[in-house]
């Protein structure tokens, strides 16, 4: 919402704007004067920029964020149980699909298409390493992404499950290295400090994360916020999908011909040997 708002708002709101938004959402959750020395205006100005975003006054944009709070630790038995509706209303793959549906619409009104193109870009640039992980949930997703990309371009790496071995990935990320990260709520904190680390080593940071934003979101350098609530126990990261499959997509065509060359090197190894091929 203040990202949407952020072009309403006056210089010294976009200040304090600027302040929430670095450590979203705890610098909301201090006192208004506390909140108002940090971001170096008056408590009015506090005020005034909680009633241009909606709220009654200050404390009602506190309690917001408090809720978005408890939203991203919320337990995937109680998350099941916030969607629990009349069954008889309509069948549970259409009422997941609309779900689904509803987050995809609402993440594509909201992404940057500049950033889309510059990332994409970056996802094709052959001088930058690209590295890429995911977390508990959300590994399927960079094992994805990493899997067309390696068939795309050279130079990708998958960083291992275990944590304990990502330094040594670490000694090889600088300036040109890339790093995608994707990590939803009840967020990784050993994710965290691998963004960290990388950035302060110059690699670039691009994060997939949920509305809420992981932490991770204070070293990346892009990120994109993909909705992922839907009736089930688990959260749905099939917006965040549709943004990976289709940078994925933008990345072949902007190398079109070497990743034409590519592919057709590796048909030609599936069909030269049946090594890689199940044996029927």
């Amino acid at each position: 919402m203040l990202q949407d708002e952020i072009d309403g708002l006056t210089r010294s709101e976009r200040q304090l704007a600027s302040i929430l938004l670095q450590d979203y959402p705890m610098a909301g959750l201090q006192s208004i004067t506390k909140l108002a020395a940090a971001a170096g205006v008056s408590t009015p100005t506090v005020i005034r920029m909680a009633r241009k975003l909606g709220f009654d006054g200050f404390p009602d944009l506190q309690q917001a964020l408090r809720d978005e709070v408890a939203a991203q630790i919320k337990k995937p038995i109680s998350k099941r149980d916030a969607w629990v509706v009349d069954d008889a209303a309509e069948h549970a793959l259409t009422r997941f699909a609309q779900a689904v549906w509803t987050n995809m619409r609402h993440t594509l009104e909201r992404i940057d298409t500049a950033m889309f193109d510059t990332v994409a870009r970056l996802l094709a640039d052959t001088s930058r390493h690209l590295y890429v992980v995911g977390g508990r949930i959300t590994r399927s997703n960079a094992d994805y992404l990493f899997n067309h990309m390696q068939i795309i371009r050279p130079g990708v790496t998958m960083l291992g499950n275990s944590a304990n071995v990502w330094p040594q990935y670490l000694l090889d990320m600088d300036r040109a290295a890339v790093l995608v990260i994707f990590d939803i709520r009840r967020y990784e904190a050993h994710l965290e400090k691998l963004a960290q680390i990388a950035s302060e080593r110059g690699a670039t940071v691009i994060l997939f994360t949920d509305q809420w934003g992981s932490p991770i979101g204070r070293s990346a350098d892009f990120t994109f916020h993909g909705l992922v609530e839907a009736p089930s126990s688990w959260d749905s990261t099939i917006a965040l999908q549709l943004i990976s499959e289709a940078l994925i997509a933008q990345v072949q065509e902007a190398r079109w011909e070497k990743s034409k060359e590519r592919i057709e090197e590796l048909e030609s190894m599936f069909s030269s040997t049946r090594l890689f091929r199940g044996q029927g």
